[in-house]
């Protein structure tokens, strides 16, 4: 599967002390390009199946986003196991296409029914992902 771009803008509410946007506005970013790019590719029965939780974050900032800035969220899955996925974002500067972070995330998938962790199918896997 290609990578899934989202437009984004810094918002004044985005920018913190030092003038740029604060660090945490970039994993809400990184969240929010994995939930468009689940909500745009699976089925609405997947959908309504399956959930996804974060289990772990790794995030690089290279270079500051700042007002007014267009941002592009860039997000595809790397290698995904049973009940694991890599996912990988790049957050861009839109007018010149400046890494600005790159951010490496593993998820789970979880059973919106139980609660519980599950496995999602071979379908999905194949889709979403990197060959392993």
């Amino acid at each position: 599967m290609p990578p899934f771009d989202l437009p984004l803008t810094v918002a004044p509410g985005d920018i913190d002390e030092l003038g740029h946007v604060n660090n945490v506005v970039y994993l809400h970013w990184v969240q929010d390009a994995a939930i468009a790019h689940w909500s745009a590719a699976a089925t609405a029965d997947e959908q309504r199946a399956v959930a996804w939780v974060a289990i772990r974050h790794e995030i690089d900032y290279t270079h500051p986003a700042m007002p007014g800035d267009a941002i592009i969220a860039r997000t595809w899955v790397g290698v995904a196991a049973a009940n694991k996925f890599e996912r990988h974002t790049e957050i861009l500067r839109a007018a010149d296409l400046k890494v600005l972070a790159r951010a490496r995330t593993v998820w789970c998938p979880i059973n919106r029914t139980t609660g519980r962790l599950t496995r999602v199918s071979d379908d999905v896997r194949a889709r979403f992902s990197a060959p392993a």
